[in-house]
């Protein structure tokens, strides 16, 4: 097997955020201590949103502050404002800001109150935060793969947007399907689309699916050429805009299995964060 290089970036974050009972603090820490020790090494693990708007993640800074992080290890943090990216800056722990953007303006008035107009300039002063900081940024483009609002969707319009979003050299772009109904045929005309029209950023995807459907998208993103992916163990957390219950992050073990079909080998001991994330799953999301 080829030890090509593909980033996965495991999702804590998202699969925590929307679960029904809080985790407590400690457990949170051991099981993000438990996916270092697995080997991964990009984690979105925290978020600095209002903590009425996502209750689950008002423990952001506490967990983090409880981890010893080694030095090849990326936490990211998402943050919709201003307020949540100095709040991640002073943690020291953070090294990406996430941001969300998206082409479908219903969207972005129900997810962060905000207008496209809005939405740009928000980023461009988080951008100019993060690059003074010295930290990275991952823009997250939201309904990327069509949306449930009836906005006007389209490829063309994805790419342009990308391109906008690429001129402020924010490095890395994430495209996401967050209500879960691309199939794969539509992924690789998407990213292909996407990865054509923009240069010199790495371009992601963060894919909702049931989980027999996971691999088939996760091989069709690859071979149109993308090289970053997001997942959670288990296939733990839910997608709010779905209208069906199965579908939900794409699981890390359908991406590694995928991925061995292209001779991709991605060395994780995935026995050290299992029983963890089985606990969560158990006692905390029901």
């Amino acid at each position: 097997m080829t030890n090509e290089t593909v980033k996965l970036i495991e999702c804590p974050r998202d699969a925590w955020q929307g679960l029904p009972k809080q985790i407590p603090t400690e457990l949170k820490v051991r099981y993000l201590r438990s996916l270092i020790a697995a080997g991964f090494r990009h984690l979105d693990a925290a978020s600095f949103v209002s903590p009425k708007a996502v209750p689950q993640m008002a423990d952001s800074e506490a967990v983090l502050a409880q981890l010893s992080l080694p030095n090849d290890v990326e936490i990211i943090g998402i943050v919709v404002n201003e307020k949540g990216a100095e709040r991640a800056l002073v943690t020291g722990a953070v090294s990406t800001l996430g941001y969300p953007c998206s082409i479908s303006e219903t969207f972005l008035r129900r997810n962060q109150n905000q207008s496209p107009e809005e939405n740009l300039a928000t980023l461009t002063t988080i951008r100019e935060k993060a690059e003074t900081s010295g930290l990275k940024m991952v823009v997250y483009i939201s309904m990327a793969f069509g949306n449930p609002y009836q906005d006007l969707w389209s490829i063309e319009r994805l790419v342009e947007a990308v391109r906008g979003i690429a001129a402020l050299e924010v490095g890395s772009i994430s495209l996401a399907d967050t209500v879960g109904v691309a199939d794969a045929d539509l992924i690789r005309k998407v990213v292909t689309a996407v990865i054509d029209g923009t240069s010199n950023h790495e371009i992601g995807v963060h894919l909702h699916s049931t989980r027999s459907a996971a691999a088939g998208k996760v091989l069709a993103a690859y071979d149109a050429g993308c090289r970053r992916f997001d997942a959670a163990l288990g296939g733990l957390g839910g997608c709010p805009f779905a209208q069906d219950d199965l579908v939900g992050n794409i699981p890390t073990e359908e991406v590694i299995r995928a991925l061995a079909q292209r001779d991709v080998k991605l060395s994780l001991a995935l026995e050290e964060a299992t029983p963890f994330n089985e606990q969560i799953s158990q006692e905390f999301a029901r």
